[in-house]
This record gives C-alpha cells, structure tokens and sequence, in this order.
C-alpha cells in the first residue's frame, strides 16, 4: 500500500477543496493506504483559526479536521505562513505547528504527495 502526504493551500471559504480532501483521506485509508500527514500551506492555515462564527445550517470545517484527527491523521500548520497572515500559534487546535523543513521531510519519505488548492 502506499503513504501519502497532503497539503492544503486553500482558505475555509473553499469547501468543495476540503470535502474532497476529506473525501480522498477517509477512502484512502479505508483502502489500506497511510497518510503521513496533512499540511496546512498558504491560505490554508485559516483553517486552523478558532475564531468562526458560523450558523447551524453552514458547513464547518472543524468538524471535517476533528474526524480526520480523530482518524490518526497527524495535522499540520505552517508556522511561516501562519505568521504571515496574523495566526494565533497558541491556539492551533488540532494543528501542530512545524516548517517547510518537517513538511519536506515527511513527503520525501512519502510515496506520494497530494496537493488540494
């Protein structure tokens, strides 16, 4: 089977990008495949911010990331980018904050990286 890892560069408000990505790491593993990681990149580190206000009837985004968490998915942040746009790194939720170094590390390692933008 094969390891993938996964990068998202989009913001929250594109939720076709992470209900595919959410999609395609639930099928994945139920393939067998691993996931080494989702990274966080670009637009998509809002993602990580705790601070939506959304109504009952609307799509919540951290619902799609607790479920893929809860699935042994690790998640990460990327802290330049985070920086870059005003993101509070103590308040990450389920994120880990790491570097382009880490996430170069995991999809060397990986047999494929995916790209969701």
């Amino acid at each position: 089977m094969a390891s993938f890892v996964l990068s998202l560069h989009s913001a929250p408000s594109d939720t076709d990008t992470l209900n595919t990505l959410g999609r395609f790491a639930t099928s994945a593993l139920a393939q067998g495949h691993t996931i080494r990681c989702i990274f966080l990149y670009q637009d998509g580190v809002y993602h990580a911010s705790p601070c939506f206000d959304l109504a009952s009837d609307e799509f919540d985004p951290a619902k799609v990331w607790q479920t893929l968490h809860e699935q042994g998915i690790e998640l990460h942040l990327c802290v330049t980018a985070a920086t870059k746009r005003g993101m509070d790194l103590e308040r990450s939720g389920v994120f880990s904050v790491s570097g382009l170094a880490e996430f170069a590390m995991e999809a060397a390692q990986a047999d494929k990286w995916v790209q969701f933008k």
